[in-house]
C-alpha cells in the first residue's frame, strides 16, 4: 500500500482513539500488524503523529489556556492550582518512562499484549462505572494535590500498550471520586506534556534516520498523519465530552473486550 495511504489511514485510527479510553497505541499496533504494515518502520511514526491529535485539544480548549497563562503573570491561585495539578500528574510517568523506555519499547512490538490489555482494561472500566461514586463537579485546578498525583500515578498503568492513557487516567479519577467532565478534560490536559515528551523522546531516537531521510517512512508521512489526526481529533474530543457528561463509559468497556478477543484470534 503507498505510504501516503498508509499515513492517511493511521492518522484517522489515531485521531478518533486518542481519547477516548480504546488506547490509540494498541490501535495503531493492531493496525500494522493486520493490515501487514512493519510495526518498527511505523513505530516512530505512531508516537509522532499523536502530536496532531494533542494540538486539537490546545485548539479546542485556547480560552482555558489563555486564562491561566493571564493568570500565572498574576500569580492568580487557581492557575497556579491548575499547573500545579498537571506537573504533578505528568512526574511519575515522565521519571518511569524514562527508566523502562527500552523495556516499553519491547512492548510496543507485541500486539498480543495488546489484545489481552484491551480485554482486561474493559472489564476494568465496567468494574469503576458499577461502583465508583464521583463527587459534585469541580474542576481540574480545584483538584486536591493529591488526587492528581494519584491521576498521575494510575496513568503510568498505560505504558503498557492497550491499556490506554486516557482509559487509566479517566478511569483512574473516576475512582478517586472526580465527576466524570472534569475526569475527561484532566486526562486531555494531562496529555500534552505527557505526549510532548514522549514525542521530544522518540524524535531523538530517530534523528538520524529522518535527517537522512533513509528509511521509507520520511517527514511527508508525518505531516500527513499529523495533518489527519488533528482534523480527526478536534472532532472527537467535542462529541466525547458531550456524550461523557451525560452517560457512562460501559460502550467503550464492551468495544475493548470485543476488539480484544478478536485481535487474538486475528493473529493467533
Amino acid at each position: 500500500m503507498d505510504t501516503i495511504l498508509t499515513a492517511i489511514l493511521l492518522g484517522i485510527v489515531e485521531g478518533v482513539t486518542e481519547f477516548i479510553p480504546v488506547s490509540s497505541t494498541g490501535h495503531l499496533i493492531l493496525a500494522t500488524e493486520i493490515f501487514g504494515y512493519d510495526a518498527h518502520t511505523w513505530a516512530a511514526f505512531n508516537v509522532v503523529i499523536q502530536l496532531g491529535a494533542i494540538l486539537a485539544v490546545v485548539v479546542q480548549y485556547w480560552r482555558t489556556f489563555w486564562a491561566v497563562g493571564m493568570g500565572l503573570l498574576r500569580r492568580d491561585p487557581m492557575s497556579l492550582a491548575f499547573v500545579r495539578n498537571i506537573l504533578l500528574a505528568f512526574l511519575p510517568s515522565a521519571v518511569l518512562g524514562l527508566a523502562l523506555k527500552d523495556y516499553i519499547d519491547v512492548l510496543l512490538g507485541s500486539p498480543a499484549v495488546v489484545g489481552w490489555a484491551l480485554i482486561v482494561g474493559g472489564i476494568a472500566i465496567l468494574a469503576i462505572e458499577r461502583w465508583a461514586r464521583p463527587g459534585p463537579a469541580s474542576g481540574v485546578a480545584q483538584l486536591p494535590a493529591r488526587q492528581a498525583l494519584g491521576v498521575g500515578l494510575v496513568q503510568c498503568i498505560s505504558m503498557v500498550p492497550g491499556v490506554s492513557r486516557s482509559g487509566a487516567t479517566i478511569m483512574g479519577a473516576l475512582a478517586m471520586g472526580i465527576e466524570r467532565r472534569t475526569a475527561a478534560e484532566f486526562s486531555f490536559f494531562l496529555a500534552i506534556p505527557t505526549m510532548m515528551g514522549a514525542t521530544a523522546l522518540e524524535l531523538w531516537d530517530t534523528r538520524a534516520e529522518l535527517m537522512a531521510g533513509t528509511g521509507p517512512v520520511g517527514w511527508s508521512e508525518i505531516a500527513v498523519g499529523f495533518a489527519v489526526s488533528f482534523v480527526v481529533a478536534l472532532a472527537v474530543i467535542k462529541l466525547f465530552v458531550a456524550y461523557v457528561s451525560r452517560s457512562g463509559f460501559a460502550p467503550f468497556a464492551w468495544y475493548r473486550i470485543v476488539a480484544g478477543a478478536l485481535a487474538i484470534w486475528l493473529l493467533s
